[in-house]
């Protein structure tokens, strides 16, 4: 089984998948583009970072994109969010406008969203890798298989939920997701090419997860 640097809470309840034939071919993948010059992004000890920051028992809000940023920097191991310093990117220019909109929040100067995850929201990219300046050339390789595997855990063990799930990549990821004994929001994906034609803004997800969430007895998130 290889060592994989996942935070202890994911790694007892994951440590199945790490023996399976998909992951330990996925390793290989991943020691192979290494080994030919490849550069991958986020670096290695960011691969894992969105459990890193949110463990099992503190996840209240899932959040599911599909892959890291290929640019320079930008990728810091959760979904939409970037390291302290790097330019905004569009989809979260728009996920902020939202929030501001729905909730009456300043936009953040940085789009690190360390502090959502510190709260509870599992930041989750369908793929955990990328080639630099390749969109999507990591898909296929296993993590899809793994991070749905994420998804059923949580589906399995934890109820009282809330699933963000933004375009239809997202919703089909989270289709797994018991609607009874979750909330479960969709809308468009927030990048421009998609919110600037409807069904992005005005969803009002984060009021709602809130609203959510304190029926429930939770702590609301500091969006």
């Amino acid at each position: 089984m290889p060592d994989v640097a996942i935070a202890s809470s994911w790694k007892e309840k994951l440590h199945a998948e790490f023996e399976k034939e998909y992951f330990l071919n996925l390793v290989e993948f991943l020691k192979t583009e290494k080994a030919s010059g490849q550069v991958i992004y986020p670096q290695g000890k960011l691969i894992f970072n969105a459990f890193e920051h949110c463990s099992f028992d503190d996840t209240k809000v899932v959040i599911i994109g599909q892959d890291p940023y290929h640019g320079a920097g930008q990728a810091n191991g959760l979904c939409f969010s970037v390291a302290d310093g790097i330019k905004v990117p569009p989809s979260l220019v728009n996920i902020f406008k939202e929030i501001q909109e729905d909730l009456g929040k300043p936009v953040p100067k940085s789009g690190n969203l360390e502090r959502w995850a510190a709260q509870g929201v599992l930041l989750l990219n369908a793929t955990l890798t990328v080639r630099a300046g390749q969109a999507g050339s990591h898909q296929n390789k296993g993590w899809e298989q793994f991070t749905d595997a994420v998804i059923r855990v949580l589906n399995e063990q934890k109820k009282n939920l809330v699933y963000l799930l933004w375009g239809s990549y997202a919703q089909k990821k989270g289709a797994i997701v018991d609607t009874s004994n979750n909330l479960v929001l969709t809308a468009k994906h927030p990048s421009p090419m998609a919110a600037n034609y409807g069904g992005w803004f005005g969803n009002k997800h984060f009021s709602q997860a809130n609203a959510y969430l304190k029926s429930q007895g939770l702590a609301e998130i500091e969006w």
